[in-house]
């Protein structure tokens, strides 16, 4: 369950953070030249104007190639993922420093019922012989969520290291104005990977959606990206903030969030998924009415070892920095911990 660019979406990596150096051409400051007083100046001005053409054509070609080198070795530029992936991380290191959070929450204009109690607490989560986080009180299992920042995924290797599902991203839409949605580029590599080496999945989309119209333009597009493939975890709308000063849903509101999280559990769950809302702790305290989704299990991105969320969650996503043998790089790990009253 890791934040100038082109005017439609992301950069720099989610929360995920490569920097890209301006191109350059090298010009050999020992190159031969005419040494005549008199032919001097018109050879130097020609081989000017040559180096100049060569200069400008190498730039030219370098516009067109660099695109499609890029985009052979990473994800698009314009994935909120990467962006979000670097406010994870300070996310992250500052629950590290201060791990035990306090259970207030913003006043809200509405009256609210809080949701339900977390049955858990700090003390039960342990990491197993895997070095993976499991829960002492009841049936857990550990799983991965994983994007196309992942690149090649060794999924036999994955299954070998004791990770029990994967969450595999379907897709994206961009944070600019346009709002584009975008396949996931390694989807399908992930769908066919985890299905030859018998992982379960679910699935996720990351949304930057601003009204219900979108999100259902997000449920088609997803689902056309599964196609027949069948889940046994949970489908998700992973919708965040990608951008807080220039993104499309800087300005959605609490009340406009909370609906469209509802309209896409409500739809999804009537075509037969099982739906899950994703959310951190600040989105949990001040964006979303959480006790109108408690209908639907939650999913909880909090980057820290101890469970101190004052309410039921059935999956924990607990580091975005986390090594799984079969992953290159750093990698989100879950614990899912289902409702066992609702089996």
């Amino acid at each position: 369950m890791k934040h100038s660019l082109p005017d439609d979406e992301y950069l720099d990596d989610e929360f995920d953070g490569e920097e890209y150096s301006e191109d350059y051409v090298y010009v050999d400051d020992d190159a031969d030249y005419v040494s005549s007083r008199t032919s001097g100046p018109v050879v130097f001005l020609g081989a000017a104007a040559a180096v100049c053409v060569v200069i400008f054509l190498v730039v030219l070609g370098a516009s067109f190639l660099l695109p499609s080198l890029r985009s052979a070795t990473q994800p698009q530029e314009d994935d909120p993922g990467a962006l979000l992936h670097g406010l994870r991380l300070e996310e992250e290191a500052e629950l590290k420093e201060n791990p035990i959070l306090e259970t207030e929450t913003e006043p809200t204009t509405e009256p609210t019922i809080p949701p339900e109690a977390n049955p858990f607490n700090q003390y039960d989560f342990q990491y197993n012989k895997h070095n993976y986080l499991y829960c002492l009180k009841q049936e857990s299992y550990v799983g991965v969520d994983v994007s196309a920042f992942q690149h090649d995924i060794d999924w036999n290797q994955v299954k070998a290291s004791g990770v029990d599902f994967a969450m595999l991203r379907l897709g994206y839409r961009g944070w600019g104005a346009k709002g584009t949605l975008v396949k996931d580029e390694y989807i399908d590599q992930n769908l066919a990977g985890t299905a030859a080496a018998g992982i379960p999945i679910g699935a996720y989309f990351f949304s930057q959606a601003t009204t219900l119209d979108e999100v259902y333009e997000e449920i088609e597009f997803m689902l056309e990206i599964l196609g027949d493939y069948q889940l046994d975890y949970p489908i998700v709308l992973d919708w965040e903030v990608a951008n807080p000063t220039e993104g499309r849903v800087r300005n959605v509101t609490r009340r406009e969030l909370t609906d469209m999280l509802r309209y896409f559990c409500d739809e999804m769950s009537g075509r037969g998924f099982d739906p899950m809302v994703y959310f951190n702790w600040t989105q949990a305290s001040r964006m979303i009415y959480l006790n109108e989704l408690e209908d639907y299990p939650f999913w909880l991105a909090l980057y820290q070892d101890r469970m101190t969320f004052p309410y039921r969650v059935e999956m924990w996503q607990y580091t975005s920095e986390g090594k799984v043998p079969g992953i290159e790089g750093d990698v989100d790990i879950n614990v899912y911990i289902p409702d066992l009253r609702n089996q």
